[in-house]
This record gives structure tokens, C-alpha cells and sequence, in this order.
């Protein structure tokens, strides 16, 4: 997210456009449960408010695997076991495909073969390359035209068997008799159990964390589908997104609709604590924008142990009254505290309402990009610094992505989170790098060249040829007393306008050809 400096824009984090519509949601507080004086605002400075030290460790919780290269952080996240289930549920439902009513005689169903481990780890380093050289169609990275020049994916996989692999790739399978699970999710939840797992056992998060949501674009038919305003991709699956400053993501969660465990009211709140279930009593500060904060959330952070800090929206139940209708000059800011908390206005090219129960409603002096000092209240300015966790994340995985417009939304989810798998994996190399920091680009390709298994050289192929046909010289010569060029057949063909001096002695007419390559392509017949 942008900072609040001077000027506003649809993705900063503190402008109207970045609020979240939501079509299904009720992100009220559940204030039923919740007693708050309004009376205990005050103008006292730091009323309440508490000092809470960090308890925390930040660190690996692992040693560090194998030599820190990429290929061993990726096996140790995305392990054996989790592959080999894959296998299994994608086999199973390979064969319910195969044995389909709609599936044609011709269908490339009929040539499958049970996918193994070796052949999944090749399946996804072709996935996680296509990202690096970005082609709109899936079938077109196994052209033969010239123009693509794509020989590395058909000497890994054929065509047909990737797109068969990216047909029947399964998580979970549930008998086609069965009823369905009730969990909407159910297809996907061993990945959001794997990767909250695994980060849990690799990894104890710093103080400073922020939440946010992530958007995965879908368009089709979803029961729980969303759009929010604010975001890139507008319509598509939602997740709720745990992270630290720089954009390791801790946690996530996919929201599935009001019918899921924390869908209703109180929403927001439940999914707040949700997410920092292990992390709280710890003295840690969470940022989080409007959609989330209220002083009724503050107030449960604060019991426990866990300070708040970002904006608020202004018809949150128990805000100051006072505070919420202030009429401020540009640069003119009040404040009230109460329990802790702190609840401020800020006037800047618009009024800018926040909350906080770490810092206390003092004015810093901060300089911009362009190098203007400029006046800003405290918790603005740290909101500013650390809520850019999970746009940091996105960002990095929006330049090399790998989702693809014409596969299943569960599917959608898995390459998600193959994303995300790789973004914290770069970040543990790189705690463990020392100086030097490991781009993300040449993180994939090092990733790629370890999931692919080595080549062997092959042997130049000799062509049989005739021996009345052999390569000579043209010996006519130009004006220049140069040796005359003639267009090269072949490449003619081609529609290539090359020319060459070499002629082929045998041919009538002694038609001309590049050597080595144009010669023995015509002549291999």
C-alpha cells in the first residue's frame, strides 16, 4: 500500500477507494458481548495507555536445511508427503474421468498413466517457468514455429500429458456417491493446513505484523466469490492474509461465506483473532486498515497483551463522538483516550480517522519521496511503515505469476499457494545469505533447474546423404570480384531473405544453401 504522504491515490491505505466492499459480508462489531463506557474518553494525554514488552523470539525455529538453496527450503516446505498424496488423489480421479459418459473415443484421457512423484516435481517446475516466460495460452509453450523458440518444456513433457496432469490434478477426493462435505473448502483445506503448518514449525514472526486481503481473480461461478473495490483483481477468491512488514506471509485463510466458522456478525474481529491465535500475549503490534479496526477489537487486543494500530472508519460503534465530528484545518489534528486507547483525527487533503493503542497522538516530522518535510501524527506514520506486508507479497508474486484464466478455482488456489510457498522460501535464503540478498527472479530459476532433472548431452546426429551431393563455392564472381551470394532454398521456404555463396554441386541447377543446417535439412531425405 502507498503511504499517506501528499497525494492520494485508488491504493492508498488511507483513501476511500481501498475500503472493502464485500457483497456477503457483515463486518460489524459484536458488540453484544462488549461493555465500553463512552464516558472514559478523555483529552488526558496517554490516558490509559499501556507499556507492553516484547516477549518474543524472533527466529527459525529449524536448522537450516541442506546448503540454504532454494531447492532445499522448497522440499522442506512442500515435503514428500504432501506429494504423494497428491499422486494418489490425482490418479483416483483420473480413472472417474476416464470412465466418464461425456469422454469421446479420441479423448487424450484414454492415454493416461499414473502420475508419479519425479514426474509432479517436473510437472511443477514447467508450471513455476511458464510464470518467467509468459505466453497467454497454455498449448502455445510447445509450438514449433521459430518464433517461440520453446524446445526446453517438449524436452520435459509432451503437451498432452501436461494438460492431462492439469486436468485431473486432485487434493482430495470424496467418493462420487458420497454427499458432499459441508466445508466449502474441502478440496483445498490440506493446502491452507500445510502451508499455516509448516510456517508455524520453520518460523517465529517479528513484533511488528499487519492483515490484510488478498484477492485471487475468478470470475466464473463461486458461492463465495467477492469483490473488492480497491484491489487489483476486483472479483475473485478472497484470503485473509497474516504478514510481516517486508511481505513474508505468516498465516492465511480463504474466506468461504457467511456459512463458514467465522462468517456473521463480527466478522472482521473473528478473523483478527483468528489468525493471531499463537501470537498474542506476546507485547506484538498488528496494523490493520478500517475494514478491520474498532475500538471493541482494540479493547480484546489490548486484554491480551497485543497492541492495534491503523485506520478506523468513522461509524464504528464507540467512537468519540467529539473526535468523529471535529472540524479540522490541513495539518490540525485532536484526539481522545479511553482505556488505552487511543481514537485521532488528522486533517490532510481529507480527514484521516485512526486508531492506536501503542502510540500517542504526537506530531513527527517526516520527509517524502520528493525530500518535503512534513507534519504527521505518530501512529500514521508506523501505520504507514508497516502495513505493507501483504501488497510487498503480491507484488512480488505479480511479476512472474502462474495463474491461469482457464483452470478450476481450487486449482487457482494450489498455484496460489505454490506463489506463496516460494516468496517465503527466497526470505529464509536470505536471512541465511548473509550480505548478499538473492533476487526473486534468480530464486526461480535456481528452483527451476533443481526440479528438473539434467539432460544427458545427445550425440550429434549424422544424416545419411549422397555422395554426388556435397557443399562447393560459388565460383562466379560480382563486379567487386566478390563471389556471388544466392538465396539459400530453405530458408526461402522459411520466408527468410538469407543469402549464402554455397551452392550444392549435385542439385540441378546447383540451388545455394547455408551450411550445415539448410544443407542436411534438405538433403536428410
Amino acid at each position: 500500500m502507498a503511504n499517506a504522504n501528499d497525494e492520494y491515490n485508488s491504493d492508498d491505505p488511507l483513501s476511500d477507494d481501498d475500503s472493502t466492499d464485500n457483497t456477503d459480508i457483515d463486518s460489524s462489531d459484536a458488540e453484544d458481548d462488549f461493555d465500553f463506557d463512552p464516558a472514559a474518553w478523555s483529552n488526558v494525554s496517554a490516558a490509559g495507555m499501556r507499556d507492553i514488552p516484547y516477549t518474543g523470539d524472533n527466529k527459525l525455529l529449524i536448522p537450516v536445511p541442506g546448503n540454504n538453496e532454494p531447492i532445499d527450503w522448497f522440499n522442506f516446505f512442500i515435503d514428500l508427503v504432501f506429494l504423494e498424496n497428491i499422486c494418489r488423489f490425482t490418479n483416483d480421479y483420473a480413472l472417474e474421468v476416464f470412465f466418464g459418459p461425456t469422454i469421446m473415443p479420441g479423448s487424450r484421457i484414454h492415454r493416461w498413466k499414473p502420475l508419479t512423484v519425479p514426474e509432479l516435481r517436473i510437472f511443477i517446475g514447467i508450471l513455476i517457468h511458464m510464470g518467467t516466460i509468459r505466453i497467454n495460452r497454455i498449448q502455445d509453450y510447445w509450438k514449433t514455429d521459430r518464433k517461440y523458440n520453446l524446445q526446453f518444456f517438449r524436452e520435459y513433457m509432451s503437451r498432452d500429458r501436461f494438460q492431462l496432469i492439469l486436468r485431473c490434478l486432485c487434493f482430495r477426493r470424496v467418493h462420487p456417491d458420497a454427499e458432499a462435505p459441508a466445508d466449502r473448502l474441502y478440496k483445498i483445506r490440506s493446502i491452507i493446513q500445510l502451508f499455516n503448518d509448516k510456517m508455524r514449525s520453520i518460523y517465529y514472526p517479528s513484533k511488528e505484523m499487519s492483515l490484510d486481503e488478498a484477492m485471487i481473480l475468478w470470475r466464473g461461478r463461486l458461492q463465495f466469490r467477492q469483490y473488492v473495490k480497491g484491489k487489483r483483481h476486483k472479483y475473485g477468491v478472497k484470503l485473509y492474509t497474516l504478514c510481516e512488514p517486508e511481505g513474508l506471509i505468516v498465516r492465511f485463510m480463504v474466506y468461504s461465506g457467511k456459512m463458514d466458522d467465522l462468517g456473521g456478525k463480527g466478522h472482521a474481529g473473528n478473523v483478527v483473532l483468528h489468525l493471531m491465535r499463537d501470537f498474542l500475549n506476546k507485547g506484538r503490534a498488528l496494523y490493520m486498515d478500517n475494514f478491520y479496526n474498532s475500538v471493541t477489537l482494540a479493547s480484546k487486543l489490548l486484554a491480551n497483551k497485543t497492541y492495534c494500530t491503523g485506520t478506523l472508519r468513522v461509524d464504528r460503534k464507540f467512537n468519540p463522538r467529539t473526535v468523529v465530528a471535529a472540524k479540522l484545518k490541513k495539518g490540525e489534528t485532536t484526539c481522545q483516550y479511553g482505556n488505552g486507547i487511543l481514537v485521532g483525527k488528522w486533517r490532510d487533503e481529507r480527514d484521516v480517522l485512526y486508531i492506536s493503542t501503542q502510540f500517542e497522538n504526537e506530531m513527527v516530522t517526516m520527509e517524502n519521496r520528493r525530500g518535503i518535510e512534513k507534519q504527521k501524527p505518530k501512529p500514521v506514520v508506523h501505520y504507514n511503515a508497516h502495513m505493507k506486508g501483504v501488497d510487498r507479497a503480491d507484488q512480488l508474486m505479480s511479476y512472474y505469476p502462474i495463474e491461469r484464466k482457464t483452470i478450476r478455482w481450487y486449482k487457482k488456489i494450489f498455484v496460489h499457494f505454490l506463489q506463496m510457498a516460494m516468496v517465503n522460501c527466497m526470505f529464509f535464503v536470505n536471512m541465511n545469505s548473509g550480505a548478499r540478498k538473492m533476487p526473486f527472479l534468480e530464486f526461480r530459476d535456481k528452483l527451476v533447474d533443481s526440479l528438473l532433472p539434467p539432460k544427458p548431452a545427445q550425440p550429434p546426429r549424422t544424416l545419411p546423404r549422397n555422395p554426388l551431393h556435397r557443399l562447393v563455392q560459388n565460383e562466379e564472381r560480382d563486379l567487386k570480384g566478390d563471389r556471388k551470394r544466392k538465396r539459400c532454398r530453405v530458408c526461402a521456404k522459411e520466408g527468410l531473405n538469407k543469402r549464402t555463396s554455397y551452392l550444392c554441386s549435385g542439385c540441378p541447377g546447383q540451388p545455394a544453401f547455408c551450411p550445415i543446417r539448410c544443407f542436411d535439412e534438405f538433403h536428410k531425405n
